[in-house]
């Protein structure tokens, strides 16, 4: 199968292949090959800033810890033993970072986030219905800041970023039967939360 640049990709390979291209991008960085490290934030940088904003609830809070992750991960990266994938060890990395800094945020003011501004970063089909039923976004937001920050967690990555939830489980460090029930109690807490602000 050729690529856009006119190599070819053999599908039996393809896995394989690219878990070879990252261990091969972390030893680029770690030996500080001019480059390395900035192919490494251009491949990871949009999908953890998404988390981030989602998490967070607004893109400015989101931009410094996505700066403060891949500080992180620069600092770090001699631990990554490639058990895992990359972007999995990344989204591990970040979902550490961003909740210490929503507990020390919660700690400092006693509140959590005020909501989201980007019109586009509740596109996900429950998103969607929910937006169909007139629920404001803001609202949403408020009623997941209010979530307890495990179930919050699994649920942002598992029903808005998408990942399996034995994916969800390696990022949070719990085990798959853990992740279920934290959406499930996640989506009844939503469910609740949204009803009594609306009768829906």
């Amino acid at each position: 199968m050729a690529t856009s640049k006119g190599t070819t990709v053999h599908p039996s390979t393809g896995a394989a292949g690219a878990r070879s291209d990252e261990l091969d991008l972390v030893d680029r960085c770690r030996r500080g090959e001019l480059g390395a490290f900035e192919e490494l934030y251009r491949a990871h940088s949009g999908r953890l800033f998404s988390l981030a904003v989602r998490m967070l609830g607004n893109p400015a809070d989101a931009e410094d810890q996505l700066q403060e992750i891949f500080l992180s991960a620069h600092r770090k990266l001699e631990s990554f033993r490639g058990e895992s994938a990359l972007g999995t060890w990344l989204y591990r990395l970040a979902m550490n970072q961003i909740l210490d800094h929503v507990r020390s945020r919660a700690a400092r003011t006693g509140q959590m986030t005020d909501g989201l501004e980007d019109a586009s970063l509740l596109a996900d089909g429950r998103s969607r219905r929910l937006a169909e039923s007139a629920i404001n976004r803001i609202d949403l937001e408020r009623a997941l800041a209010e979530l307890p920050e495990g179930c919050r967690a699994a649920f942002v990555l598992h029903d808005v970023e998408g990942l399996e939830h034995r994916e969800v489980a390696e990022v949070l460090g719990i085990a798959e039967g853990t992740s279920k029930s934290q959406v499930h109690k996640a989506r009844l807490r939503l469910r609740a939360l949204l009803m009594e602000r609306y009768g829906v």
